[in-house]
């Protein structure tokens, strides 16, 4: 993506020519890059979060509101999916201007993103119900952790 918009800069400054679809690609891979960053900073609990609160709970209402912030989590997941596939069908047939590429390639990653982070969800709550311990109730990492990696 940078080289592309790179290189068109400098045909346009230079040569007085230029890519005619390099920016339209850019812009649809810089769409796909954040949503695929999104997925991997869930993976790896990287999101912003305040855990004050829930860190000073007892252990019982700890799992309460992990389960009250997972669940509210799958449902915007689920408003994302579901408008996405949405905008997906609806622009399957109409292709952007310079590459020709169908638009849904650009809003069908809603819905790889959002099943993806659904799926990371639920594997995750499985996964602290059925673990002894209650070290995966928060849904960020803490700075301390993050530092000493």
């Amino acid at each position: 993506m940078s080289i592309m918009v790179f290189g068109n800069v400098i045909l346009r400054y230079i040569f007085n020519s230029g890519i005619t679809w390099s920016e339209e690609m850019s812009r649809f891979l810089f769409v796909w890059m954040v949503f695929l960053g999104a997925i991997a900073c869930l993976k790896d609990n990287m999101h912003l979060g305040v855990d004050l609160v829930v860190n000073a709970l007892p252990p019982k209402l700890k799992k309460i509101a992990f389960v009250i912030s997972n669940l509210l989590v799958l449902y915007v997941l689920w408003l994302l999916l579901v408008g996405s596939w949405k905008m997906t069908l609806l622009n399957m047939n109409s292709t952007a201007p310079a590459t020709g590429l169908p638009l849904a390639y650009l809003y069908g990653i809603g819905i790889v993103t959002s099943l993806s982070m659904a799926a990371i969800v639920i594997i995750r709550m499985f996964q602290t119900f059925t673990s002894k311990t209650d070290s995966n109730l928060t849904m960020i990492s803490s700075t301390e952790e993050v530092f000493k990696q």
